[in-house]
């Protein structure tokens, strides 16, 4: 009875967590839903309805002329001027039509309207019309410009990525930020090792001051050591008649300012390993570089993807310190810089937009859920182990 009644104490906790999780998750995924269907819409469609229409069709008025006065055809004492206003364009269909702009929408399809002068007018829904006037139409009279609301099915392409991707630059930003993420998320994740299992295995004196540094380093704002930095390294390439920015740097520049939390992490995590393990190595004439590469680095193996999950998503979604180090030239730019420059340059063009957003996060969302088993263990192992 005890151990039934503690779990309908924790029931509802556990409830609650549940629906919050889930409501989390929903928070998330709405608005990645929205970013992916409206990259796959053309313009018009995303003018004139939202994203969660995309499935059932949208609705649009649009402003078409009839046939000219040489194409009328005499029927009994009538003039007739007939065709469709949709020629060409499969899958639509009229709603509704008007000879107003203020009521584009005054006539159901099929139904005939009479618009004064002796002159009637009859539009299907297949778009096919019936222009009729009780005396012959003027031939330097104007075609009739009428107004319809047209529905239309839903309609998706890939044309926004295939301009995105070769008309805007952004193919070119991808490949730069992958030349700017992969080195910069493996270089501090090598050092940030060797440096963790110095600080939690090895002894030697000014060990307890260097891990106070490391935490110190930690909360230091990232903003006040780049123009520094950036002076520190004009200097050295000058020295060297080399440019300061280039993609070395900027390796340099984000394994600098991902190195504390990284030596963080990886330290609590290999200090929280079984001492025997260490120790029986040891015993049997086993150097610390042997210890480190055949024991502790397998074994940290979640530590090392949790943190690399961090700094990929760090690095890969950078905009100031890729400015500040690499620049804004067309062969170095990255993604964010891309996409901020579409921002100002095609702000009206949402589906160039979205197509860009989405490009830029689905790398992130491959590395996420591919490592994401590792994350949470990676990240409380050293919590609940002792070392």
């Amino acid at each position: 009875m005890t151990a039934i009644g503690s779990y309908f104490k924790i029931g509802p906790a556990r409830l609650f967590v549940h629906a919050a999780v889930l409501l989390i998750v929903i928070i998330w995924l709405i608005p990645t839903l929205g970013i992916f269907v409206s990259a796959l819409r053309d313009k018009d469609q995303i003018v004139v309805s939202g994203w969660w229409t995309a499935f059932v069709g949208s609705t649009q008025t649009a402003a078409v002329r009839l046939g000219t006065p040489d194409q009328q055809k005499q029927e009994g004492a009538s003039y007739v001027i007939s065709g469709n206003v949709l020629e060409g364009q499969a899958g639509r269909a009229v709603k509704a039509f008007g000879n107003r702009i203020q009521q584009p929408a005054a006539f159901k399809a099929g139904e005939t309207a009479d618009l004064g002068d002796g002159e009637t007018l009859q539009i299907n829904s297949d778009g096919s019309y019936r222009y009729v006037k009780n005396t012959a139409f003027s031939p330097d009279q104007r075609p009739k410009r009428i107004y319809a609301s047209v529905s239309a099915p839903p309609e998706f392409t890939l044309q926004n990525y295939n301009t995105v991707l070769r008309g805007e630059g952004i193919g070119q930003s991808f490949i730069n930020s992958l030349t700017v993420t992969i080195p910069a998320t493996i270089i501090p994740i090598l050092i940030a090792a060797f440096a963790a299992y110095a600080l939690s295995w090895m002894e030697f004196p000014g060990r307890g001051l260097l891990i106070a540094l490391v935490v110190g380093l930690i909360v230091v704002p990232l903003q006040m050591s780049l123009i520094p930095l950036l002076r520190l390294y004009n200097e050295i390439g000058n020295m060297l008649g080399q440019p300061s920015k280039t993609y070395p740097g900027i390796w340099l520049a984000h394994t600098a300012f991902g190195m504390p939390l990284a030596i963080y992490l990886l330290r609590a995590y290999i200090a929280g390993l079984p001492k025997e393990i260490i120790e029986s190595a040891r015993v049997d004439g086993a150097s610390d570089f042997e210890i480190f590469v055949r024991i502790v680095l397998p074994l940290s193996f979640p530590a090392l993807a949790s943190f690399a999950i961090f700094q990929f998503l760090w690095v890969w979604n950078d905009l100031l310190v890729a400015m500040v180090f690499l620049g804004t030239d067309k062969d170095h730019i990255v993604l964010t810089g891309s996409l901020n420059a579409l921002l100002g340059s095609r702000g009206g063009n949402w589906e160039i937009l979205t197509a860009s957003a989405f490009v830029t996060i689905i790398v992130p969302l491959l590395v996420f859920f591919g490592l994401q088993r590792y994350l949470v263990r990676g990240l409380l192992a050293g919590s609940v182990k002792g070392g």
